[in-house]
């Protein structure tokens, strides 16, 4: 098949740098992080004149470098105290490995809302937790080798996710590998992510600069003078400071190593990305695969054709992407929500469609997946809608979301028995939710099936 024939044809790399976006607000970072480290990482394998197997495996470990970064956050909150989102944007700029910078980092955001005391006492409890932040790391790192095994890509991509928080002196993590120990496309991550960032906050010259001064600790030297070769280039440069960066990536994919997307391929997406969403929070582990299993229950009970059943799976897969950009502040809160958090959380439904907006086989699921707090009488969230507005598809999924979240635990209560969580439903029927809906979901439970 030509190029030009394949062009035409929906791209993996399309989706996942599409998806990339949830990931960089998640790891705190401004849209289109991940493309442009992407851009960087690529023309540091131009540099270095990387064969095309080493640029396929690369491209994808750039895409998808942070497809680990929700496991840790729920970790991350509880051990500072603070918004992980807002800790994982201010730790990208300090080099955590100096023992003076890490603790003047720690000492200004550890529990920043607490009283001088509490923020004693969390720092007393970072210097006595090293243990922890190394499984921080790990948990990252391990995670997204993991989700990018499951999405079929080769080892070398796998390991350079793993590694990407590895460094040169070996004082980087999960494992402290050192020197060459460290696989090329994993120490090029390394750098490019980290040139992204600085570049983004400090400008070109702040970026080489950093880069510059890590060379030979962080960074693998030959790398850094790799990067020197294109500090000139006002035209990278300019690109990366574009407000929309997505179209850039297809010019960067090995011609000869384009992947295609079938219907088999975006389920497993769907599923991946689903894991990457229910591991943002300790209380809604496998939340979103439920929600699909009692979604697709309801919808074969209605006998909705195979077609529809499979892009309802992927919209329930899916419902929740938009919680990646919630704080765990506010997700794993044992009391009641205050009116901004509840704004914060409200959120989340916002997020979710316009993540999906910008994946094109995702699009035509965005509003209804988005729609899963909606409820009929137009008390719901984010828009209110009532009725008609509401498709069937957008009150399976409430009516499976709100199901599947009663009979699971939660930070302020356990899980409630099925015939209680169906009774709530049921006295709902015809004001929140369909009643087509809530007597299939009846049908299930009395088979012992949800």
């Amino acid at each position: 098949m030509s190029v030009s024939a394949v062009s035409q044809q929906l791209r993996l790399s399309e989706v996942l740098s599409a998806l990339s976006y949830a990931l960089d607000i998640t790891e705190g970072q401004p849209p289109g992080h991940a493309i442009r480290s992407c851009l960087i990482g690529m023309r540091l394998a131009d540099e270095l004149q990387l064969g095309d197997d080493d640029r396929s495996a690369l491209f994808y470990a750039l895409l998808l470098k942070d497809a680990g970064c929700s496991s840790n956050a729920a970790k991350i909150c509880k051990l500072f105290r603070g918004d992980d989102l807002r800790l994982k944007q201010g730790v990208k700029t300090i080099d955590w490995t100096s023992f003076s910078e890490s603790l003047i980092w720690a000492a200004r955001n550890a529990a920043p809302e607490g009283s001088p005391l509490a923020r004693a006492a969390a720092l007393v409890r970072l210097g006595l937790q090293q243990g922890t932040l190394q499984e921080i790391f790990e948990t990252r790192c391990e995670r997204g080798a993991d989700i990018a095994r499951e999405l079929g890509f080769s080892e070398p991509t796998a390991a350079a996710i793993r590694t990407l928080d590895e460094h040169w002196d070996g004082r980087g993590q999960p494992e402290g590998l050192r020197g060459i120990e460290i696989p090329m496309l994993g120490r090029i991550l390394c750098l490019a992510q980290t040139v992204e960032v600085f570049a983004a906050t400090h400008g070109r010259a702040g970026a080489y600069e950093m880069a510059q001064r890590r060379g030979g600790t962080w960074f693998d030297p030959d790398l850094v003078r790799a990067l020197e070769g294109f500090e000139g280039d006002d035209e990278l440069w300019g690109r990366l400071s574009a407000e929309d960066v997505a179209g850039l990536v297809s010019e960067l994919e090995p011609p000869d190593r384009i992947q295609l997307v079938d219907a088999e391929a975006l389920d497993r997406i769907a599923g991946a990305f689903a894991r990457v969403i229910d591991a943002k929070s300790p209380f809604t582990a496998r939340h979103s695969e439920r929600v699909a299993e009692i979604a697709v229950a309801v919808g074969t009970l209605l006998e909705l054709t195979p077609e529809v059943l499979r892009r309802l799976r992927h919209a329930a897969l899916l419902h929740d992407i938009g919680k990646l950009g919630v704080s765990n502040l506010i997700l794993d809160k044992p009391g009641r929500l205050t009116a901004e958090e509840r704004t914060g959380i409200e959120q989340h439904p916002v997020f979710t469609r316009e993540f999906l907006g910008r994946v094109s086989p995702f699009r035509e699921l965005a509003d209804d997946a988005a729609a899963h707090h909606e409820k009929l009488d137009g008390s719901g969230y984010p828009l209110a809608l009532r009725g008609d507005e509401l498709t069937l598809t957008a009150r399976i999924l409430a009516v499976a979301d709100v199901y599947e979240a009663m009979t699971a635990g939660r930070p302020y209560r356990g899980p409630l028995p099925a015939e209680v969580a169906l009774g709530e439903l049921e006295a709902a029927v015809g004001a929140k939710f369909d009643d087509r809906c809530v007597a299939a979901v009846r049908e299930l439970v009395h088979a012992g099936l949800a």
